[in-house]
């Protein structure tokens, strides 16, 4: 019986393996968690963060992963990203933007020098602008 299991498992994985099926679906959310305001309000958090991703400094754990899975998620719109990954990763990218230029810089000419993601930013934070603007429109009309 142990024969018949350990062969119907090995044969699941070399036919997932033979047509291309994807086993791992998401990015793993064991770094889910972590506080990104208090990394953006902590230089030296921060800054070893930015020196990771550069490859000018050591990596923690969760700076490793993050720089194994960056290319990636840039490349596929962060499909394997969760729903936190991905409000993370917009937050953490409009705070380098708007506040951290001399980080984003070097960050987005090794990662994004296309400027592929930046343009997707400028776009969503229009649209972003746009919808708040009708909102306020909307409660300027229904309470003046």
């Amino acid at each position: 019986m142990l024969k018949i299991i350990i062969s119907f498992l090995l044969l699941n994985t070399v036919l997932k393996k033979s047509i291309g099926i994807e086993t791992e679906m998401i990015y793993t959310t064991k770094y889910d968690d972590i506080d990104i305001d208090e990394v953006i309000n902590n230089e030296r958090l921060l800054k070893n963060y930015v020196n990771c991703l550069l490859e000018n400094g050591p990596c923690t754990p969760d700076g490793l992963e993050l720089k194994r899975v960056m290319p990636e998620a840039l490349n596929n719109a962060c499909q394997k990203c969760s729903d936190k990954q991905k409000e993370k990763t917009e937050y953490m990218v409009r705070h380098l933007i708007d506040e951290r230029p001399e980080y984003w810089k070097p960050l987005q000419e090794k990662y994004d020098p296309e400027g592929v993601y930046s343009k997707m930013y400028k776009k969503n934070s229009c649209i972003g602008e746009i919808k708040s603007f009708k909102y306020i429109l909307y409660f300027m009309t229904f309470f003046g």
